[in-house]
């Protein structure tokens, strides 16, 4: 039974639900990063919310973990890289609490435009600072909306009811898709020029930390005013600081900060600026959506192999995975042949998928052929690794599609180009079992078996029988022999040999004497 920890505090309905699925759950929050540490070797899923930090030596130590996740959507929490190189799947729940952080970020809007947490306190001192308080309409107003995935675009149906007008900045945002949300596709500076409000809905990377800059909110309108309810770090605290400070910046709103918990910050106590405690995606029924959502997707993915929300993996939904389940096996034992019978490094491979299959998510499937054909000279290459391995390689990884008819055969090519020679193997499922039908481009009907002998001979008589003669000196036994000649005008042979147990080097360097014999690989399966 898979074992799961969560690590954060969460809706007491995901433990629930991990128990309903089958799945052995332990809840053990606020542990130390050495407690986690210690204990997370036992555990096959990680579930956290943004407190625990699974860095790299955290999933070092982690030797049984299959998957982690993220009981919300930023996940920069989280070490993907190290997990990707590690086979882990990182998945997380981007729509569970989009409604939520899209309504607390109107709220904080409201908020900072009428000052609204300033004057309450005030109001309850006994004060009555009714001149003090100037605020500014939403009506009419330009919002520019830095990030247009979910969450952004329900901010942006909000701000259209309140008759606002939307400038719209996403680097992935289509001019489709801009048209259809009503928004006005523009580039990120012109938000800064030309937006009375900035909203920010942008996860944490490489190329946004720091996106609110000094030199950005300079060419911002006098009287702007800035909302964060999306990761810290977006926003450079001490430039905000310094533009509310000098009424350049009207008013800020951030419910996230650069460190966090943030038990001091420069901001705090600047005049009109608006802080929560990374509120976004608080309350009931968001913190309730996502709990039971990450212990589905994590149930489904450690019981049947179902992949919802990963960012390292290709998606397979519950429906799907019993369809595709033999093909990935057939992707997979192809790439784990043709890898034992490389002679020199890869520089480029590319999975073709014929036939019915075509119909399918293939994804899995090439991300399965990937890891097999890794794994001769990497060993841990899983379906989450291999796509980074092969990049890290060099290695040029290419999909193609031959679409036939539903009726028509599936087939799946693995085809391999090195420094010596290009060659391709395709395979076929055959009453639901994998077969081999060309390799080398030789025709032939074969099956996989854990232990094989691939050889290539001259094709002249004599040839079989010495075969036989060397495995029975030797005590092993065939299993299963498929024999196809080589269609390249100097009478070549190729055999494919299920044995009943490994052929040794000892015994492989017998095979190579024979005098007919060419080439001879011993593959494990």
């Amino acid at each position: 039974m898979p074992k799961v920890l969560i690590a954060d505090k969460l809706s007491v309905s995901a433990a629930e639900t991990f128990k309903t699925r089958g799945v052995d759950v332990d809840v053990m929050t606020d542990l130390s990063r050495d407690e986690l540490i210690k204990i997370i070797p036992d555990y096959d899923g990680l579930v956290v919310r943004s407190s625990t930090r699974p860095d790299a030596d955290m999933i070092a130590a982690a030797t049984k973990l299959k998957v982690i996740g993220r009981a919300g959507i930023g996940t920069d929490n989280i070490d993907k890289v190290a997990a990707t190189a590690r086979g882990v799947v990182v998945m997380n729940t981007p729509f569970g609490n989009a409604v939520t952080a899209a309504e607390h970020t109107v709220a904080m809007i409201f908020a900072a435009a009428r000052q609204i947490p300033s004057a309450s306190v005030r109001t309850q001192k006994g004060e009555w600072p009714k001149s003090e308080y100037e605020g500014v309409e939403l009506y009419n107003k330009t919002l520019g909306v830095i990030g247009c995935g979910n969450i952004g675009s329900l901010v942006i149906e909000r701000a259209q009811g309140l008759k606002m007008k939307v400038l719209g900045y996403d680097p992935y945002l289509s001019g489709d898709r801009a048209v259809k949300l009503g928004v006005e596709k523009v580039e990120l500076d012109d938000i800064f020029r030309r937006a009375d409000f900035i909203t920010l809905h942008t996860p944490l990377v490489e190329g946004t930390r720091g996106i609110v800059s000094r030199e950005r909110l300079a060419m911002t309108k006098r009287g702007v005013i800035v909302v964060n309810c999306a990761r810290g770090g977006l926003v450079d605290e001490e430039a905000l600081k310094d533009a509310l400070d000098r009424g350049h910046v009207r008013a800020a709103a951030l419910d996230v900060f650069e460190a966090e918990p943030a038990m001091g910050n420069v901001l705090f106590g600047t005049k009109n600026f608006v802080a929560t405690p990374h509120l976004g995606a608080s309350t009931l029924e968001a913190l309730e959506n996502v709990a039971v959502q990450i212990a589905g997707q994590m149930s489904d993915y450690l019981l049947t192999g179902a992949v919802t929300n990963a960012l390292n993996m290709p998606s397979v939904s519950a429906g799907e995975a019993p369809r595709l389940k033999p093909f990935i096996t057939l992707a997979e034992k192809l790439g784990k042949l043709t890898g034992q019978l490389l002679r020199a490094p890869m520089k480029s491979v590319e999975f073709t998928y014929k036939g019915a299959v075509t119909e399918l998510n293939t994804k899995p499937m090439t991300a399965a052929a990937l890891a097999g054909l890794l794994k001769s000279t990497m060993p841990g290459a899983n379906m989450v690794s291999a796509p980074s391995i092969a990049k890290d390689r060099g290695i040029e990884v290419k999909e193609s599609y031959i679409d036939e008819s539903e009726r028509a055969e599936s087939l799946i090519r693995v085809a391999v180009d090195t420094d010596e020679r290009k060659f391709a193997i395709f395979g076929t499922l055959f009453r639901g079992e994998p077969r081999i039908v060309r390799i080398f481009g030789v025709p032939m009907d074969a099956g996989f078996s854990d232990h094989m002998l691939y050889v290539r001979n001259e094709d002249r008589p004599g040839f079989i029988g010495a075969l036989g003669n060397v495995l029975g000196e030797n005590g092993i036994n065939i299993a299963t022999f498929a024999l196809g000649r080589m269609d390249n005008g100097i009478e070549e042979a190729v055999c494919l040999v299920s044995v009943d147990e490994p052929v040794s080097a000892a015994v492989a360097d017998q095979i190579r004497a024979i005098d007919q014999v060419k080439v001879v690989n011993t593959v494990s399966m």
